[in-house]
Order: structure tokens, then sequence, then C-alpha cells
């Protein structure tokens, strides 16, 4: 499989299962309504297992700009291939927001929220408050990157062979649980985007689909996880080379 076609199917199946455990659990009349964070973070950690082991092995399912940069910084991923990746994971963050609308279309309509309608498929703050908002994303895309460096770093040292997060069926097991953990102990303040494109892509289908009575798409708050999780890959590749000369 190509390798940007990879991204996309990936982050494409991620955004489906994480949206859509959203929107099971936040719009009206679905049989998972009010289900809960617990069922949120875990949607969303073992969507993160069923992509990385649908594109790890054909791209090294980075599925997250922040991760391709972080890599990229670290030494471990070319820059040439950065763009494409970040533009596959963008498409395909923007078409499993689609398919996680057109599944659950008569729920929207049946919503009243636009604000519950909006938080299927973007984050924002339970308390608006930017530079601990910028906060919070930066330190939880931080801990997922360190630990994802520690995990791979660790089979590499053991001579394994391995792309950065893409590590198999076994591999992606420590990723969902990390994931998972990062919603459970850090994600209560802001929905924990960890990830541009899980953000702003469905963000962008948000502001231009036809959801019934949708509201703003707030884009004020837009630019938080964006650049707090790009910022925060970064400085856990210098953090980690740092460590490790």
């Amino acid at each position: 499989m190509n390798i940007y076609l990879a991204e996309f199917i990936g982050t494409a199946i991620l955004l489906l299962l994480g949206t859509g455990v959203v929107a099971n659990v936040v719009l009206s009349g679905t049989k998972g309504n009010n289900g809960g964070w617990i069922v949120i973070t875990t949607g969303w950690a073992l969507g993160v297992y069923v992509a990385v082991v649908v594109a790890g092995p054909h791209s090294g399912a980075h599925l997250n700009p922040a991760v391709t940069a972080a890599l990229a910084v670290k030494g471990d991923f070319d820059w040439a291939f950065v763009p494409g990746y970040m533009v596959a994971q963008m498409g395909g963050a923007f078409f499993g927001a689609f398919l996680t609308w057109l599944i659950h279309k008569d729920h929207f309509d049946q919503t009243e929220d636009p604000g519950l309608k909006l938080a299927v498929f973007s984050t924002g703050p339970a308390i608006r408050n930017l530079p601990v908002n910028f906060a919070a994303e930066f330190i939880g895309t931080f801990v997922l990157m360190f630990v994802i460096f520690s995990i791979t770093g660790a089979e590499l040292k053991n001579g394994e062979t391995s792309t950065p997060i893409g590590l198999g069926a076994i591999g992606a097991i420590p990723v969902a649980f990390l994931v998972w953990v990062i919603g459970l102990s850090l994600g209560g303040t802001t929905g924990y985007a960890i990830n541009p494109a899980r953000d702003l892509g469905p963000r962008l289908f948000h502001a231009i689909s036809p959801i019934k009575d949708k509201g703003s798409s707030d884009w004020d708050y837009a630019a938080i996880p964006i650049v707090a999780p790009l910022l925060g890959g970064i400085f856990a590749a210098l953090v980690y080379n740092w460590i490790n000369v």
C-alpha cells in the first residue's frame, strides 16, 4: 500500500471510531447516550489500536502531524515525507468525520444542543483559559511522544527492526494503553486532542457540513489543539535526544 494512502486510511479509521464513540455518547437517542467519559476514552484508545494495526506495516502509522513532526525532529523520519503525511492525515481525519456524520445523521437532527454536535468533531476546554488549555495539550502530547520514543527505542536496543509506532498488532497495544491513560488522566480539561489532524479535519467538516442547527465551529479556540500538540511533540523529541546522547 502507498504510504500516503495508508496514512489516509489509518487516520480515517481512527477518526471514524473516535468521533463515532463521542457521537454515541453525546447525541440524543443513541444506544450509548450518556455512556460517560470512560466509554469515550476507551473508544479512542481502541480506535488507535485498530488504526495502528491497519497502517503500521505500510506507513509506520503516524496518524498525527505532531507524531510526524516529532519523528522528523528526532531524526527518525525524512523531512521530505512530512508534508505528504500531514496532508494525508488531514484528509483522512476529514473523511472519518464525514462517515461519522453519515452514520449518525438522524441523531444529529434530534440533538438540540449545538455544543454537543460540535463536541463530536472537535475538542474544547471544560474551562476556557487559553494558557492553561495550551499547557494541557502541550503536556499531553509530550507524554504521548516521549513514551512512544521509549517504546520504540527499547525495541531497537533489543535488536528488533521497527518503524516508528508501526509495531504490528502486539506492539500497538502499549500505544493504545498510552492514549487511554492520557485521556483518563489528562484529557478532562480540554478533551485531549494531542493531534492537530484529529481536531482540525473534523472541525473543518463541521464548518462546511449541512448539520441541522449546528452553531459555531469555535475557530477562536482552534489554534490551541493545532499548535500545542505540534510543539509538545517536538519538545519531546528534543528532550529524548538530549537525555540519550
